[in-house]
């Protein structure tokens, strides 16, 4: 039994009863919009929306066929609906939830503006709706004072999970939660890489639009180009909506976002989506579940215009024989909400059976709608989510009053708060949908992927299902469309989304557009999103920028050119001193040796084959011994070749010196052993904290494309210590034996020692700035070749002689011929010399 009830007069609205042991409440936006105003007046409600009256009849089967179905879920008792049109508004909803929680019903009386209730237990046990979450919000808190469940079939604001605010509300979809998490997974798949947000000033777009954000800043390489929240005033034709309007529309026509998140109402939507048009926008629009099916904006003319549309639904499914229902003009069945719908659209008589259901549905101007048109604005998503609503709160209800399917063995005499503990602990199966809820009251069900399927082959517009999302965030869509989207190098708007090899995406201006540009040297990167990264130290990029290539080792080697030069005048020189030694052997007691110093010549010959050798250090990979050998022990075998020298010339002084007082001085100086092992020695006290504190060790000097590998100084102070020490001794010699130029000595020892001491210091005086300069491993090869000239001055200029005259002039090599040669020096400077 169904009681009419439209009301006439000002603040009145449509309500439908039907009387039954147990109540079940229900409250749908009927109407989307009001006039409400911030001027007080009277209040109406406008646009009427089939779909949202599909809705309400939905729930009206669902409850006829419990009560008529056989075997009857509920024996012996029998289901009765109280249902308010909330006009999509809170006030409103509040006013009709207060209505619903009474203790009686009247069939009669209508809706009025003031409500005086005392809330005692209400007739009504469970309410089911409202639509939108906004509403669900506040009519949440008004039935939880009662703890009345209340079971939203569209409602998803995460916020309503929070049973601590929201403890009596539960629902058939998911939250929002998986909804932008799902949203979020989308964009990744189908590599969108920049998208816009457009929310709502509710509870509804505004959470969304911020989880929505939190789960694409997450995935990190997403951009949001900007977040527009819709005022509540949006959809109102007034001033401050059209500017706001205009200032929407100018932002999608500058706007390089790949896809656009419309999160908010349909009647938002379809406020932008018709400017879109209006304006050319193409665009591609992700539709969250309050539009993503809505006849209203799929069928607006040239919807193609606007682009391309994926949405998210609840998981589809039809309600059983509801098509049907609708079909045979509701089987004769009448209910307020049905029959204020045929004052508005009665149905056709005498319509043609065309299979056309969009020709049908286009006979707006007769003011009549056809069965089959109306059967065609049945949604598969909030329709089937009100239908597993009924079958829960019978579920929870069989539970409750412990019926089967011939008796219930409880009456109908219980609280609302029995039935709400009763329906969270459902867990059953509607068809092929399992569904329970969570402690959050949320069921674990997914979404359907849509898209609006616009070409011209599909006339009218098709909205198909390409895919699903579960909680668990597996997503799936077609792998044609996925390679599709993800193969896509630049945006429609002229924004790089990939990159080649050698390249990484840069922002431009602050926008979220990217362009491509190359890595800097040194860097490098593999192309797509990924960015430049720097090679190791080891590596160098290649030319494209593509790859890291090794950096290549560079020594002074043993193969070099130069290095083959410098050891054959090495090995050249160990050969000759070597054979000066033999030759200083045989001769040893002859004048020639011992006017070079005797036994000290043998020690001068060991320091100059000492530096030959120590050349071949300097060649080849540094190694902590090679370093620690070279510089360090030539200064060493250098000074004690040039302390043997210095002690050779004073011998040659002492000789020839007449000065008494002078004499005397050098006689004392006249020690060798001892002048050498004291001038050495010093050099040696030099070197060996050299070697211990801070020794020469091998480095590498990292270029672009090159490792040099080479010796450090270790302590430049001791390196330049032992330099100027060594120059110190020579030019000391240089001055002794400039001074000894003058004295009768056939051999020309001083004369000789003059010019390989003056090539000595010359040498390294020309080597100190070419060495500081030298950059590379020829570095090594300057060091080599100044110790190869040093040695070579001594070798060929003071020893080599004596071999020759050892070898070739015998005949001067004999004490006669010193004594002649004596004795004819003094006479020619008119001095007389005694014979013996």
């Amino acid at each position: 039994m169904s009681i009419f009830c439209l009301c006439s007069g000002e603040n009145v609205f449509l309500h439908a009863y039907s009387p039954g042991d147990i109540i079940i409440g229900g409250l749908f936006p009927i109407h989307l919009n009001t006039n409400r105003t911030t001027t007080p007046g009277p209040i109406s409600c406008t646009a009427y929306d089939i779909k949202i009256f599909l809705h309400t009849q939905v729930l009206i089967y669902a409850i006829r066929e419990i009560n008529r179905g056989t075997p009857r879920a509920l024996p012996n008792i029998t289901i009765g609906y109280d249902i308010y049109d909330t006009c999509g508004d809170v006030t409103l909803a509040i006013r009709a939830t207060l209505k619903l929680l009474e203790n009686q019903s009247h069939p009669q009386s209508c809706f009025p503006v003031n409500i005086q209730s005392a809330l005692p237990e209400p007739r009504t046990k469970v309410v089911i709706g409202e639509r939108f979450s906004e509403v669900s919000i506040a009519v949440a808190r008004v039935v939880a004072l009662s703890s009345v469940a209340q079971i939203s079939h569209a409602s998803t604001s995460e916020l309503l999970s929070k049973k601590l605010k929201f403890p009596t509300f539960l629902r058939t979809v998911s939250s929002d939660e998986y909804q932008t998490k799902a949203i979020a997974e989308l964009v990744k798949k189908f590599n969108w890489k920049t998208v816009a947000i457009i929310g709502s000033d509710d509870e509804y777009g505004k959470y969304g639009s911020d989880r929505l954000r939190d789960n694409l800043i997450k995935m990190k390489d997403i951009c949001i180009e900007f977040i527009d929240i819709l005022p509540g005033y949006f959809s109102k034709n007034t001033p401050q909506a059209v500017k706001k309007l205009e200032n929407m529309v100018s932002k999608l026509k500058n706007s390089s976002a790949e896809a656009i998140v419309l999160f908010t109402k349909a009647s938002n939507v379809a406020i932008i989506i018709k400017k879109a048009i209006q304006y050319n926008i193409n665009r591609t629009w992700i539709a969250s579940d309050t539009w993503s099916t809505s006849s209203k904006i799929s069928a607006m003319r040239d919807i193609e215009r606007a682009g391309q549309v994926f949405g998210f639904i609840f998981k589809k499914n039809e309600v059983p024989g509801f098509k049907d229902y609708v079909m045979s003009m509701f089987s004769g069945t009448t209910n307020t909400i049905l029959e204020h719908y045929l004052t508005k659209y009665p149905f056709c008589s005498g319509q043609s059976k065309d299979n056309n259901l969009f020709t049908n549905c286009q006979r707006g101007s007769k003011r009549c709608l056809d069965p089959s048109c109306l059967a065609s604005y049945i949604d598969q998503d909030e329709s089937y989510s009100l239908y597993l609503a009924v079958q829960v709160i019978v579920e929870g209800l069989r539970r409750l009053l412990k019926c089967n399917n011939q008796q219930c063995q409880r009456s109908a005499k219980f609280t609302a708060s029995e039935l709400l503990m009763e329906i969270r602990r459902v867990n059953f199966t509607v068809d092929t949908t399992h569904i329970f809820f969570d402690s959050h009251g949320d069921p674990s069900l997914g979404y359907d992927i849509v898209y609006w399927n616009m070409t011209q082959s599909m006339q009218p517009m098709r909205i198909e299902t390409i895919g699903e999302y579960w909680p668990n965030g597996k997503i799936h869509v077609p792998d044609d469309l996925v390679k599709k989207m993800r193969t896509e190098m630049v945006s429609a708007y002229h924004c790089s989304k990939k990159c080649k090899p050698g390249q990484e995406l840069k922002k431009q201006d602050g926008r979220c557009c990217y362009r491509c540009v190359s890595c800097l040297e040194g860097d490098f990167s593999l192309g797509d999103r990924g960015e430049c990264k720097p090679c190791s130290t080891d590596q160098y990029s290649s030319q494209e920028r593509n790859k890291c290539l090794n950096k290549t080792i560079v020594f002074l080697a043993w193969k070099d050119p130069f290095t083959v030069i410098l050891s054959s005048f090495a090995v050249l020189g160990i050969i000759i001193t070597v054979a000066f030694a033999v030759l200083f052997t045989i001769y040893r007691s002859t004048p020639v040796v011992k006017a070079v110093g005797g036994y000290l010549c043998f020690l001068e010959l060991f320091s100059l084959l000492a530096c030959f050798c120590l050349t071949f250090s300097f060649i080849g990979k540094p190694t902590k011994a090679s370093c620690m050998l070279g510089l360090p022990l030539f200064g060493i075998a250098f000074s004690l070749c040039i302390s043997c020298i210095l002690a050779n010339l004073l011998q040659i002084l002492v000789g020839f010196s007449f000065d008494l007082e002078i004499g005397s001085w050098l006689k004392r100086l006249n020690q060798p052993v001892a002048l050498v092992a004291i001038i050495s020695g010093i050099q040696l006290a030099l070197c060996v904290p050299w070697l211990y504190f801070n020794h020469p060790y091998p480095k590498e000097e990292r270029a672009i494309k090159t490792i040099l590998l080479h010796c450090h100084k270790g302590s430049i102070a001791f390196f330049i210590a032992m330099l100027c020490y060594n120059a110190l001794l020579a030019f000391i010699c240089f001055l002794f034996a400039f001074k000894g130029k003058q004295l009768p000595d056939l051999y020309k020892n001083a004369s000789l020692i003059t010019i390989s001491m003056l090539l000595f210091l010359i040498i390294w005086i020309v080597f100190t700035p070419v060495y500081i300069s030298s950059i590379g491993k020829y570095e090594q090869a300057i060091e080599i070749a100044a110790i190869l000239i040093s040695t070579y001055s001594i070798l060929v200029c003071h020893l080599a002689p004596k071999c020759y005259i050892m070898v070739f002039k015998k005949e001067i090599n004999n004490e006669n011929a010193i004594t002649e040669y004596i004795r004819k020096h003094y006479e020619q400077k008119g001095i007389s010399v005694v014979k013996s």
